[in-house]
């Protein structure tokens, strides 16, 4: 009879159990985590006839993560975060293939290890302990502790076992999943990253956008070090507590253990992850001092473009987790900012080139006529960075006057800066020999459909001394009119239609005249300005006379200089470059 009992009592006790692992299965399914398992399978091993004590623990090598425990006196689960490497002692316990179970006793366990010492509070002096291998490199480990070893019978160890391979198989159901998650969001990110960094051309923008797109998307903190003729610097840095900006920027600039660390990924050229112990020495971590210590891990990614090392990218983490499998997303955008800030510094050494060729093309400096303040200003428009063609110069003639000019070379690009220097080349040989403006703008346009290939613009102006002001004779050549800024503000056209340069052989060109007073400017520009666009689509030459009358109020020499400014500011879209001459009659007041 009594055996017919301990008979029934195994088979209910076995039915439980099944039921049971048939439920902890189904919750495996549909678990966002592991932790969603971790109740029903802590509380089944818990129930199991002579176990006192549950702990689970995560590894990484000899890292402990954290502890999970049920007790009989405590049958609520706890967790403790613990983030220490015991190193070989930690990672012998390490899974080398299937789970498996092995027994030992309590008191022959290093009691500094802290699962030892839950166990022995509540009062096991053996345990079960089964070893399973999670992802990214991670294990776990599920231990029952008993009151002696007599408890750990076969039917235990099963069980024991059937719960780890549960949670084995719902972990890498789970981190599959995690992982198409992470690459779908990851990809997503960095499309839109690429995005960010390419909108601008400026290198100092690009390297800002890419510290702010990645605080606190992708960590906590991140430093951009740039190689540089004088050394390695830090050119960019983000936190996401202000409070410690500062702080990030020095230890970026003057910290020698986090130099040798970005020279180390320099020289091999291959990306570096260091946490826990392998911060120490360093102004991060456990160890160190301030706000250092909230740094859990930090990553340090090589910047490669077109075959060259550009800097580091270094992030800085406040939870340790976020910096483990993310090596290859970090690659891709170390790659994407190297190539931003590449395309950025490439462009920039191109702008410096076209701006100091343009330059050649244009006069090194505008002559002093008495009476007459000359100013002038060149903005390169064009995103592609061809040279633009327009041109400007001024020509010191006979009576203390002058001759000043402006044009425009239809197109960009070399054949356009050619026949720049063709044009202003030949008007100024020209007038310096005497030719009148007809003689030479007829001679120009025959070396001009010559050529056959563009048509050009020009306004020529010549300022003779007529009493205390100048008397100004002008003609055009199918080029903007140019305006009369008066000494009281007022702005008047002064309309002179004609034939472009370049196309016909026989031209005509319109022409006139006025009176220069003192305080009166003459305001002379290409049509990089009438056309200039606002975002909402206004062109700024609906504003022009407004603001010619507006910057021609401050000093003489600037006026020029200050009106293309202006059009700069206002330009949002656009791609013709800026040229404006003024002739300005010195005041006698």
């Amino acid at each position: 009879m009594e055996q017919h009992e301990g008979r029934a009592s195994r088979q209910a006790d076995d039915g439980w159990w099944s039921g049971r692992l048939h439920e902890l299965w189904r919750v495996a399914e549909t678990a966002e985590d592991v932790t969603g398992l971790a109740d029903s399978l802590y509380d089944m091993l818990l129930r199991m006839p002579g176990v006192l004590a549950v702990v689970g623990a995560r590894w990484s090598g000899g890292l402990l993560h954290y502890l999970r425990s049920v007790t009989l006196a405590e049958p609520t689960s706890s967790l403790m975060e613990i983030e220490r490497n015991y190193g070989e002692s930690g990672a012998a316990a390490a899974p080398e293939g299937d789970p498996t179970v092995t027994v030992h006793e309590v008191s022959g366990v290093d009691d500094a290890m802290p699962y030892v010492q839950v166990l022995a509070a509540a009062g096991a002096r053996s345990f079960a302990e089964c070893a399973v291998p999670q992802g990214q490199g991670s294990w776990a480990s599920f231990m029952v502790g008993t009151a002696g070893r007599e408890t750990i019978d076969v039917t235990l160890r099963t069980r024991l076992k059937q719960v780890a391979e549960v949670a084995m198989v719902s972990d890498r159901r789970i981190t599959a999943r995690r992982a198409d998650e992470v690459r779908q969001v990851s990809d997503a990110f960095l499309a839109e990253a690429s995005l960010q960094m390419d909108s601008s051309l400026d290198v100092k923008s690009t390297v800002r956008r890419v510290a702010r797109t990645a605080v606190p998307a992708i960590a906590e903190g991140c430093v951009l070090h740039l190689c540089l003729p004088e050394g390695l610097k830090p050119v960019s840095f983000a936190h996401m507590d202000a409070g410690e900006q500062q702080w990030l920027g020095k230890v970026a600039a003057e910290d020698t253990w986090l130099t040798e660390v970005l020279r180390q990924v320099l020289d091999s050229g291959q990306a570096l992850v260091l946490k826990g112990e392998e911060l120490r020495g360093g102004p991060f971590g456990p160890a160190s001092s301030g706000a250092g210590r909230a740094v859990r891990a930090i990553s340090v990614n090589p910047l490669n473009a077109r075959g060259r090392v550009l800097g580091t990218l270094t992030f800085l983490y406040h939870r340790a987790v976020v910096a483990e499998g993310a090596s290859q997303f970090l690659a891709g955008l170390a790659d994407r900012a190297a190539l931003a800030i590449d395309s950025s510094t490439l462009h920039e050494q191109r702008r410096r080139h076209v701006v100091s060729l343009q330059r050649h093309l244009l006069p090194r400096e505008l002559p002093r006529i008495p009476g007459l303040t000359l100013s002038s200003a060149y903005e390169v428009g064009d995103v592609s960075l061809d040279v633009g063609g327009d041109f400007y110069d001024a020509v010191p003639g006979t009576q203390s006057g002058v001759t000043v000019l402006i044009g425009d070379v239809c197109g960009r690009g070399a054949e356009a800066a050619a026949l720049t220097g063709l044009a202003r080349h030949t008007l100024r040989t020209l007038f310096e020999d005497g030719s009148t403006p007809e003689h030479a703008l007829k001679r120009l346009n025959q070396a001009l459909v010559r050529e056959g290939t563009r048509f050009v613009t020009a306004l020529v102006a010549v300022l003779v001394p007529d009493g205390e002001g100048f008397r100004v004779r002008y003609w055009s050549a199918g080029h903007p009119a140019p305006l009369l800024r008066r000494e009281d503000g007022t702005v008047e056209e002064l309309v002179a239609h004609g034939d472009l340069l370049g196309v016909l052989e026989d031209i005509e060109y319109g022409s006139g005249s006025v009176r220069l007073a003192p305080g009166d400017a003459l305001v002379m520009f290409t049509d990089g300005v009438t056309e200039a666009r606002a975002a909402d689509g206004t062109f700024f030459e609906s504003r022009l006379r407004d603001e010619v009358a507006r910057q021609g109020a401050g000093e003489a020499h600037g006026f020029a200089e200050r009106l293309a400014e202006a059009v700069v500011e206002f330009r949002a879209t656009g791609a013709d470059d800026i040229a404006v001459l003024v002739a300005h009659a010195e005041s006698t007041k």
